[in-house]
């Protein structure tokens, strides 16, 4: 038997109280994985993907009356995944923790990691994209890994278009240099 997991049939689960709970597991069953995979791109650790992919649910079970429906359900869920994200590299930042020292242990991670091929060029250019300032690291992440569109981006970071395609066209050339200088 297959489950519909459209928007419109969620959201219809969603609303009512005797079909919430299902509607809540069919929406978590249909975007963890796309959610999970956004968030560790960005916190790249495990664990730390693990915390705010559970939090990112957990707000939107708290906030999903005030979901107006104008938008995707994923590009709901990215925006809260993106907040929490934020909210953490900013949490971790205040506790004295610069970018250098954060950097230096996810690539040590990175490098030390099983991978089947040993492949060098992968842990670089996860490390150029570790070293980029924050808001060119969301656009990339979400543009280049997640292949959203623009108007998506937009409505997660609250910007427009044109700063956005700024910032990934940034971040490209950010990329690109670190791959050709180290």
């Amino acid at each position: 038997m297959t489950t519909d997991r459209s928007d419109g049939h969620i959201l219809s689960l969603l609303r009512e109280p005797a079909t919430k709970e299902k509607g809540f597991r069919v929406m978590m069953d249909t975007y963890k994985e796309r959610i999970y995979w956004h968030i560790r791109r960005i916190v790249v650790l495990h664990e730390d993907a693990e915390d705010i992919l559970q939090e990112t649910f957990i707000n939107a079970y708290r906030f999903i009356g005030s979901f107006n429906g104008k938008s995707k359900i994923y590009t709901w869920l990215y925006r809260i995944a993106t907040n929490e994200c934020i909210r953490m590299l900013r949490n971790r930042k205040k506790m004295n923790r610069n970018i250098e020292e954060l950097t230096d242990k996810h690539t040590l991670k990175l490098s030390t990691t099983d991978m089947e091929s040993g492949d060098e060029i992968l842990v670089k250019f996860q490390n150029a994209v570790l070293q980029l300032p924050e808001k060119q690291r969301l656009v990339f992440t979400m543009r280049y890994y997640d292949d959203l569109p623009y108007e998506d981006i937009c409505y997660i970071l609250k910007t427009s278009v044109n700063a956005l395609k700024t910032n990934y066209h940034y971040a490209q050339e950010k990329i690109k240099e670190h791959m050709l200088n180290n």
